[in-house]
């Protein structure tokens, strides 16, 4: 895949059409803490609550279509120094380096855009293996296994943390 094709912007409202057939998909979902969108209505409330309004939520864009998101959530007060990342890709775009791209991308304009943050940090099911090789392939550590500790779709499961530091080189 061609990098220069690959960008992050802003979510839009205009995007509900490209947002739903990614979101609307169990298989893209199926770690994220937020269900499957099943509507177009539900699709543009997420859209105007949720992504828009949200500290630093992009779309990942292929051609500036809208195929996945990245969100990075600074903590407040003296939590401040580190963020949680999250992210998602419509499947049929899955092992072809998107994400890869999309997430130095990200780390790149983060830690210019909020001064004291030092750390970005993911949390990954232990059976999320596509995952774990995506943030290892962008030079997050995984520091360890945090037992029972999300709960996700009904169930508390087991999860990696990863983690990624300012100081950490962005391999090319």
């Amino acid at each position: 895949m061609e990098s220069s094709r690959i960008s992050l912007r802003p979510f839009k409202l205009s995007d509900v059409e490209d947002f739903m057939s990614w979101a609307g998909d169990d298989r893209v979902t199926r770690y994220l803490r937020w269900n499957t969108i099943t509507s177009r209505e539900e699709a543009f409330k997420y859209l105007k609550e949720v992504a828009i309004p949200h500290p630093w939520r992009r779309s990942i864009c292929l051609d500036d279509r809208s195929i996945g998101y990245i969100s990075v959530k600074p903590e407040s007060g003296d939590d401040r120094c580190r963020a949680h990342i999250g992210y998602a890709l419509g499947w049929e775009y899955w092992g072809q380096g998107i994400v890869t791209v999309a997430l130095k991308m990200a780390l790149s304009i983060v830690f210019k855009e909020f001064q004291d943050l030092v750390r970005v940090q993911a949390l990954v099911e232990v059976e999320n293996k596509g995952s774990q090789r995506v943030l290892e392939k962008v030079g997050f550590l995984k520091e360890g296994l945090l037992r029972k500790y999300g709960f996700n779709k009904g169930e508390v499961r087991d999860m990696f943390i990863y983690g990624f530091l300012s100081t950490d080189p962005i391999p090319d």
